[in-house]
């Protein structure tokens, strides 16, 4: 999980985010620690940072995003992160955008604790009083003065990454007035339902890319039968005038069998018809040559 936390001074963003490193057993990243760190381990970027602290002047942005390209290379950064002081402007954000998209990470919230500057003036000045009542030396800081300024400059450099972050759909914004129980709470609430969406869309993700790759497979098999069919059926539309051609020459095999002998049924049954006549005239003429012979007799006879 990688956060960032927005607020002004005194809205409780050091106590919410050591719970969060707890909870999520991820690592709380300061720039000003950072820095330190970088100087002390003597990297190049440390080495760079080093020369223009020590010239008293502002370390530039994309000295500031060098080092935390570094951090968020060590192994206690890599299950998450939460950037404490950083990004501060609008042109830090798009830097650190730019950052995390290089190293293919996503940036899953930035959690605004909104609250009443006037009332955070209300409890520095109650705690500098009670403070003082006990006799414990006060934090330069840490009064109503300091604070006023400190909160200008909030508003004048920071608050603009809130209405940033709202644009990305990124912010989320939670009631810092509330106690510090019920911050954690509202917070701890809203990340576990991010966490939830996540998983859902991961999953969703999962089963899309399971279903796609034997759906390419079987988007291929249709193509290749619907092909196969279409060939086969061209093959039948091709070949079925020669078949139809075939099966009527062979209808007219057997029809001209039939008219052939049709013709010999016929002729036989001629020469059948034929002989009868003659087996017929042949006995009419016997009888007539009989009849013929025994007038004859008779008439020789009567002679």
């Amino acid at each position: 999980m990688r956060l960032i936390l927005l607020g002004p001074p005194g809205a409780g963003k050091g106590t919410q985010a050591q719970r969060l490193v707890h909870k999520h057993g991820i690592v709380q990243l300061s720039t000003g620690e950072m820095l330190r760190a970088a100087v002390a381990a003597g990297t190049p970027i440390g080495l760079k940072a080093k020369d223009i602290m020590a010239s008293g002047a502002l370390v530039p942005d994309e000295v500031v995003v060098g080092i935390i390209a570094d951090r968020i290379e060590e192994p206690d950064a890599k299950k998450g992160f939460i950037l404490d002081g950083f990004p501060r402007t609008v042109p830090q954000a798009q830097a650190l955008d730019e950052l995390l998209k290089k190293k293919h990470l996503k940036l899953d919230a930035v959690v605004e604790l909104r609250v009443n500057e006037s009332a955070l003036l209300e409890r520095v000045e109650n705690r500098v009083a009670q403070m003082r009542e006990r006799g414990e030396e006060v934090r330069i800081d840490d009064t109503p003065e300091v604070l006023s300024k400190r909160l200008a400059s909030y508003r004048a450099q920071t608050e603009p990454l809130v209405h940033y972050y709202s644009e990305k759909r990124k912010l989320i914004t939670v009631d810092g007035m509330m106690t510090i129980e019920q911050v954690t709470v509202a917070i701890n609430r809203v990340l576990s339902a991010l966490e939830a969406a996540d998983s859902a869309a991961k999953a969703a993700k999962k089963t899309a890319r399971k279903t796609a790759k034997p759906g390419k497979v079987a988007g291929k098999a249709p193509a290749k039968t619907a092909k196969k069919a279409a060939k086969k059926a061209a093959k039948k539309a091709a070949k079925a005038p020669a078949k139809k051609v075939k099966k009527t020459k062979k209808a007219a095999k057997p029809a001209s069998k039939a008219v052939k002998s049709g013709k010999k049924t016929a002729a036989k049954a001629k020469s059948r018809a034929s002989g009868t006549k003659a087996a017929k005239t042949r006995k009419v003429a016997k009888k007539a040559t009989k009849k013929r012979a025994k007038a004859v007799k008779r008439l020789t006879k009567r002679r």
